[in-house]
């Protein structure tokens, strides 16, 4: 895959798989319609209990090859060692810089696992500073400063009392897609009942998947969805070319 800035639609996750699990549908979908995606592992996943760095590398090429997405790069911070601090913050800035995403994908507020929480906060943190002219070392000036448009946070499999600001509505193919990018990664997910949020009911990991998916798609009246949501209210255009039945 080759970098091709500006991309269009840019997912910040902290460890290789999460971008799959969170908005993998919606990454497809977008592909599929002709825009420029990419992913940013901020982690190799290193400190994982299951597979090593080297299998998760592979797992994730593999799965960005299956969603369509031009460009997957790896930020190199540490797994389970994750904090918003300068060094950090420069590093994801140089890379945002360099992408020029208009978009950015990133976790929800809040999670059990500290990565997670983290990367939301840094992301965003990153996503403003990127704007600022003056902010960095000499090498990150260098590099045209500028944000993204909009900043948008994955609500996939919260249990948290907060309702999606939208759904993004997905196909049969498209959600295909996505259980296809994340039965890549078997040295995670071979035989799962359980990932991340997604608490185990005694059924497979991609039926969990599969249940959440038709949930968030029947609030929008699709067979599948992926759910987000954004701290700012969204602009309705058109009020006559609103979607989703009311009655």
């Amino acid at each position: 895959m080759m970098s091709a800035p500006p991309l269009d639609l840019l997912a910040i996750a902290p460890h290789p798989d999460d971008a799959e699990l969170l908005c993998g549908g919606a990454l497809a979908r977008s592909a599929g319609l002709g825009r420029k995606v990419g992913i940013l592992d901020l982690t190799r996943g290193e400190t994982g209990t299951k597979g090593t760095p080297e299998q998760r590398a592979k797992e994730a090429a593999e799965a960005a090859e299956v969603l369509g997405v031009v460009v997957r790069e790896n930020a190199g911070l540490p797994d389970a060692g994750l904090f918003n601090t300068d060094d950090s913050r420069e590093r994801l800035v140089a890379i945002l810089r360099r992408l020029q995403p208009r978009v950015v994908i990133l976790p929800f507020l809040t999670s059990r696992h500290p990565d997670h929480r983290i990367a939301a906060e840094l992301g965003r943190d990153a996503c403003f500073l990127a704007g600022l002219a003056n902010y960095g070392g000499e090498n990150l000036r260098t590099l045209e400063a500028r944000r993204p448009t909009k900043v948008i946070h994955s609500l996939a499999y919260r249990e948290d009392p907060v309702k999606p600001t939208f759904v993004v509505g997905l196909t049969e193919e498209e959600f295909g897609r996505k259980l296809e990018a994340v039965s890549c990664y078997s040295s995670q997910f071979a035989g799962a009942t359980k990932a991340g949020e997604l608490f185990p009911t005694g059924q497979p990991l991609l039926e969990l998947v599969e249940s959440q998916a038709r949930h968030c798609g029947s609030l929008v009246r699709r067979p599948f969805g992926e759910p987000f949501w954004t701290p700012e209210t969204i602009e309705v255009d058109d009020l006559a070319t609103l979607g989703v039945f009311s009655l």
